[in-house]
């Protein structure tokens, strides 16, 4: 069981109700699990202390997020970031210095995106800095309740600008599921995904040979979203609840 958590597990700092005892039940059930979050303005701790005052406790190693795979990636290729990032997610790269070579990293940088930011991660790029994006999502459901530019409109101007194409860490990159399940040593095809984003949750990971893919009606749902994208998914479910649901009932046959 792969998880996805803004938008299925809560939005902002609401649990979605029902999320909490779902996921109780998916322990019980004794199926293997991972957390695998795009969420890019937060650090592991603070998802991690988030999850656990919606009475949720999630260990360290079973949350995913596209910054830890960063992070993994500069010291196996030896290289030193040039962070276009939340100035909360900062902290995640500390401890990097002394690489070969630079990289641009770029995700969620909010109120931080702006001509000058953007500029400089373009002319480090132009320098032959390798491009890393720690996600390409288009919209995420924002405070407001309304979708705002995710990190993926950013992320096609410096790769348009440049010419460049990066490497994309979160989802829908297939490394990214590959490397959860490898984690819970379960082959994809036993695997089943749940996210409220049809492009890069569902057909992500069904694109990635997971065996199912869940799209629930909350997050950053909306009608439609389900025939958006290739491939369609498995089903389309209510909530995390109704998703649990789906997944022990077949379970058990």
């Amino acid at each position: 069981m792969l998880l996805d958590l803004l938008g299925v597990v809560y939005d902002g700092d609401t649990p979605i109700p029902g999320a909490a005892a779902a996921i109780e039940r998916l322990r019980s059930a004794a199926l293997p699990l991972r957390f695998v979050s795009n969420t890019t303005r937060s650090p592991r701790s603070a998802i991690i202390a988030q999850l656990a005052a919606m009475g949720i406790e999630v260990a360290e190693e079973e949350l995913l997020t596209p910054a830890r795979a960063a992070v993994e990636w500069l010291r196996k290729h030896g290289r030193q970031p040039h962070l276009l990032v939340h100035p909360d997610l900062e902290a995640e790269f500390s401890g990097l210095d002394g690489g070969s070579g630079r990289a641009i990293v770029i995700g969620d940088a909010g109120e931080a995106f702006n001509h000058a930011s953007l500029n400089r991660a373009f002319r480090e790029l132009v320098a032959g800095a390798d491009f890393l994006a720690l996600a390409v999502n288009r919209t995420f459901k924002d405070a407001d309740g309304l979708l705002s530019l995710d990190t993926g409109a950013f992320v096609a101007a410096l790769e348009f600008a440049s010419g460049r194409t990066p490497v994309v860490l979160g989802k829908p990159s297939p490394d990214f599921f590959l490397a959860a399940l490898a984690e819970l040593n379960c082959p994809a095809a036993d695997a089943v995904m749940v996210g409220d984003d049809a492009e890069s949750d569902v057909a992500g990971a069904l694109r990635a040979g997971l065996g199912a893919a869940l799209l629930v009606r909350t997050g950053k749902y909306r009608p439609g979203d389900e025939t958006r994208f290739d491939p369609a998914p498995t089903a389309l479910v209510d909530d995390l609840a109704a998703a649990i649901e789906w997944i022990l009932s077949r379970a058990a046959t």
